[in-house]
């Protein structure tokens, strides 16, 4: 009888330790998960990226990750996709690099069963460096490719808020978030005069671009960002009084990347 009890405690044991286990090894798999799907190109080989791209980023996504960007679909997930990183390697070519390239969401893009299209930077750096494959992919246009979400990481750069080149001081303000580190999307921003009384929201204007256009604080102003996985994170800097278009400015925050 006694043999008999402690073989139903070791049981239900087991069942507790798989249950309370569970949940953290689907997390890990989950966060490791790799996909496959299709990847291209836009421009000539040598071409730079263009300032334009859906996500409103302007310069930046111009010149973020050394010109490793790339325009997504269904990761777009209705801009708030924009600054996500992903590690994209081709499985087709035996001059696939191992590693393949890490890139940033910078736009929108569209094709035939095709999740990334990606800078032509980026795509010739999915070939094994120093060796004739980038020209072979090329030539292909279009390959097969597996990826995952990977943290972005900025070495020597705090999250900060671009005031938009559309901002009308001082009755219309537009922000837009720049080296948004880690596996962080950014899913509101609220803004607070000084005193701060009241948080008030901004709206999604398009992309990464957060707006608002009426009942713009005056003064010194308080921003805090809702960010999935940590909740509300405050500035700890304000956005001066006497803001201008098109700076930036540093909120001080670091972000975790893992």
């Amino acid at each position: 009888m006694g043999l008999a009890v402690l073989e139903n405690q070791v049981g239900i044991l087991c069942v507790i330790c798989m249950v309370l286990l569970l949940p953290a090894l689907c997390t890990s798999d989950q966060d490791m998960s790799t996909y496959s799907s299709r990847a291209t190109y836009y421009g000539s080989h040598n071409s730079h990226q263009t300032p334009s791209g859906s996500c409103g980023y302007g310069e930046f996504g111009r010149t973020v990750n050394n010109g490793g960007v790339t325009g997504v679909s269904k990761l777009y997930r209705n801009a708030t996709g924009c600054g996500a990183c992903y590690q994209v390697r081709c499985t087709s070519s035996q001059y696939c690099s191992e590693d393949g390239v890490n890139v940033v969401v910078t736009d929108y893009s569209e094709g035939d069963k095709i999740d990334f299209i990606l800078s032509s930077r980026a795509y010739g750096r999915l070939a094994h460096p120093g060796s004739k494959g980038a020209k072979e992919l090329f030539a292909r246009g279009v390959i097969d490719v597996e990826y995952r979400r990977v943290s972005c990481r900025y070495p020597g750069y705090n999250l900060m808020y671009k005031v938009h080149e559309k901002s009308k001081y001082p009755n219309y303000l537009a922000l837009v978030i720049l080296y948004a580190a880690g596996k962080n999307d950014i899913t509101a921003i609220e803004l607070c005069e000084k005193n701060c009384k009241q948080w008030k929201g901004m709206h999604k204007a398009f992309g990464a671009v957060w707006d608002m256009s009426n009942g713009v604080p005056s003064g010194p102003i308080k921003l805090r960002f809702q960010v999935s996985g940590s909740g509300w994170v405050e500035s700890k800097t304000d956005l001066p009084a006497s803001w201008k278009s098109g700076v930036a400015y540093d909120s001080d925050i670091q972000l975790k990347t893992n």
